[in-house]
């Protein structure tokens, strides 16, 4: 098979193949025996159909099926063994492809558009400057996640008067229902979440034993809380007009754990910290590893920046990439690609700057560090619900299901090589060291 390139400009090229019976003929002739084994035409036995008839009825689209199968192979190995950049896929050229007649022709001529990558230089060097930040972890910090966790670790205690955040227990009444009132025993009441201000007074000034009036729906202003709260549907409590009284039966608070040797072990575990000094020592330093995580988020988002800066005057073939959007996603609208394609050329642009920082730095994502990510991400996702020692059994098994899934396996993919290629940029810029305060930080995100 003859493959030649010739040169279009804006980063364009032609593929031209021919196509000859030694290309085809072999697998043709092995796919009429594969069909003839298994062809069902009434007067021959399975497998006896001559070859001349399997061939009059099926030569013609098996000869298409092979060819088109061949175009592909041949395709991508020529641009394997040319070590082309191309972008996209080759799109056939109509114009420069002859009509095909399967009928009186054994040799036949395609031709195909492909776009080349373009040259481009994205790697970063001393003449850019970018700031790795530390943030400092104050003693505030420190006090703020050890009462954290005494708050997480606490306990509820029944007390004797109301005071806000406690939950009540009692006795609730319809007032002025004479007929069918409604009453519920045990009913739960949390005055934080009451609407109505004078009403939540009455009851943080209250104490067990005492019974208060008050208007639910005045109250809470929501009819899915009162319904919740009185067991009745959602249109009942809408409709609701009547006063309530409320029996305070019983009065819970939630009680934070004493700073000391079983509030260590239930963080950390026992024997892991003994004394409060140890146990603020431990704290700081885990609030300081959160802290490098943020601080190289920030420097790869401004390490992408300075390289997406390079990648601004690069040009790129938009012409074909439109069309190969466009052919690959036939329900596209021209308005949705118009919208769409400014990102899409950003996303390619940076695709492209990786590629060639990988070869660069001979960066390699292995299996293992996908798993360690995938694990990490686990711990973070934990981390949010409170969770924050969780062992490491769970953390596998967890990364191990989030990596079965496609899209998050190629994201975490991703976001690997990008960790390693930030890290190598690291030892070729000017890196500039600052300390920064957490809430600093936080306002360079703004």
């Amino acid at each position: 098979m003859k493959i030649t390139k010739s040169e279009v400009k804006d980063m364009q090229a032609v593929l031209t193949m021919t196509v000859e019976p030694a290309d085809y003929q072999e697998e043709v002739q092995k796919e009429m025996r594969q069909v003839r084994q298994k062809a069902n035409i009434p007067g021959f036995r399975p497998g006896m159909v001559p070859m001349g008839l399997v061939k009059k009825m099926y030569g013609k689209g098996i000869m298409a099926e092979v060819i088109n199968k061949t175009i592909g192979i041949k395709l991508q190995e020529y641009i394997d063994n040319e070590k082309l950049n191309v972008l996209g896929d080759p799109l056939p050229n109509e114009e420069l492809t002859p009509a095909v007649d399967f009928d009186n022709q054994d040799s036949f001529t395609f031709a195909f558009d492909i776009a080349l990558a373009p040259e481009f230089e994205a790697n970063l060097n001393g003449r850019n400057k970018l700031t790795h930040y530390t943030i400092t972890v104050t003693d505030e910090m420190v006090k703020k996640q050890i009462d954290s966790y005494a708050e997480r670790f606490g306990e509820y205690v029944e007390v004797e008067d109301v005071k806000e955040g406690d939950v009540i227990k009692g006795l609730l009444k319809e007032v002025g229902n004479e007929e069918n009132p409604i009453q519920k025993e045990n009913a739960i009441l949390n005055p934080q979440y009451m609407k109505d201000k004078k009403v939540q007074k009455k009851f943080i000034a209250a104490k067990k034993g005492d019974v208060i009036t008050f208007n639910p729906m005045k109250a809470y202003e929501s009819e899915v809380e009162v319904a919740s709260m009185l067991d009745i549907k959602k249109e009942e409590a809408k409709e609701l007009k009547s006063d309530f009284t409320f029996e305070i039966q019983g009065i819970t608070r939630h009680q934070a754990a004493k700073i000391d040797g079983e509030l260590f072990a239930k963080v950390y575990g026992e024997n892991a910290v003994k004394t409060k000094k140890d146990f603020e020592a431990k704290v700081r330093a885990e609030i300081e590893e959160n802290m490098v995580e943020d601080t190289k988020y920030k420097f790869g988002l401004d390490a992408k920046a300075a390289i997406m800066k390079k990648m601004e005057k690069v040009q790129l073939p938009e012409a074909f990439l439109r069309r190969w959007v466009k052919t690959t996603n036939e329900q596209l609208t021209d308005e949705k690609l118009d919208a769409e394609f400014p990102q899409m050329i950003n996303e390619l642009k940076w695709h492209l700057a990786k590629d060639q920082l990988m070869k660069t730095y001979n960066i390699q994502v292995e299996k293992e560090d996908v798993e360690a990510y995938a694990k990490e991400v686990a711990r973070m996702q934990f981390l949010q619900y409170g969770l924050m020692h969780v062992e490491d059994q769970y953390l596998t098994n967890f990364a191990q299901e989030m990596l079965k899934k496609d899209e998050q396996l190629r994201a975490i993919v991703e976001r690997v090589a990008e960790n390693k290629i930030f890290e190598a940029l690291k030892t070729v810029v000017k890196l500039e060291e600052t300390e920064i305060s957490h809430e600093d930080f936080g306002k360079l995100f703004a």
